[in-house]
């Protein structure tokens, strides 16, 4: 590289141009304004060439960071997405629980009566016998005997007892009969059990007796088992064969036996013992 100063006899001279190209340049510095100007216009294009790999270089790193970001909220709220499903799904099944019981407390029970509410644990597979176990027992003071039922009408009644849990024989066993009042007109009689969780019967109908189709079947109180006036069935059919000595009759029960999760323990006065 040529030095700028070069030794020499015009080394004096060559200073003193450069002195004045100096104060000229400051002198006429307003003047010079629009070619410095265009000259800036006319290099942009390469200032603009020259910038753009670091452009790009920024660029590229703020997408990959924008799209690591968005990766990982996108999986933040799959997982936020699943936990939020899951609590759904335990509020609904409550939600649904919370209904079950709200009817149960809010059937038509007399308000003398202690009652306890029990949830059924399991139920029996014997397709001939229709029982279930509830999660009450003698530590609740359960007894054998005791009336039960769901939030429509009369279930059955307890027939086992242990500390922690309860057998209930529901109305629609073939072994269990329950004395029931017309409530339309107050004939008595007793309703079997079928062996169908959607039908008992009523064997020994005089043919003459006043039952129709949807006659209200109440509990009687006789034998003093079940408390009187709760719901046991509603009658669905009445036949009376020509001959026959009795009329044929069958009536649904009220409560839904067939889809039983809680149950109704009653005792006939408050805090009462067997």
């Amino acid at each position: 590289m040529k030095p700028f100063f070069l030794r020499g006899i015009a080394l004096q001279y060559r200073l003193a141009m450069a002195v004045l190209l100096c104060l000229g340049l400051m002198i006429f510095n307003q003047q010079l304004q629009p070619l410095r100007a265009a000259l800036g216009t006319l290099f942009s294009p390469l200032q603009f060439v020259a910038a753009m790999p670091a452009a790009l270089y920024e660029a590229a790193s703020a997408n990959l960071a924008s799209r690591d970001s968005l990766l990982n909220q996108n999986h933040d709220l799959q997982r936020q997405h699943l936990l939020n499903a899951e609590r759904l799904q335990r509020l609904s099944h409550l939600e649904q629980e919370n209904r079950r019981l709200r009817a149960l407390l809010d059937s038509p029970v007399s308000l003398d009566s202690r009652r306890v509410v029990a949830e059924v644990i399991s139920v029996d597979q014997d397709p001939h016998k229709h029982q279930v176990l509830i999660n009450k027992g003698t530590q609740n003071n359960v007894y054998v005997g005791q009336p039960v039922l769901d939030s429509l009408g009369v279930a059955g009644q307890v027939i086992a007892v242990t500390e922690l849990t309860a057998t209930v024989l529901l109305i629609s066993d073939l072994t269990h009969a329950i004395p029931v009042r017309n409530a339309r007109n107050d004939i008595r009689a007793i309703a079997h059990g079928s062996g169908r969780s959607n039908q008992l019967e009523l064997p020994n109908v005089a043919m003459n007796t006043d039952i129709r189709v949807g006659d209200l079947l109440t509990s009687s109180g006789l034998g003093g088992r079940f408390p009187e006036g709760y719901p046991v069935a509603q009658v669905t059919s009445v036949e009376r064969a020509e001959g026959a000595t009795f009329a044929e009759i069958k009536a649904e029960p009220t409560a839904q036996l067939a889809r039983i999760r809680y149950l109704l323990l009653l005792w006939q006065t408050e805090g009462a013992l067997p």
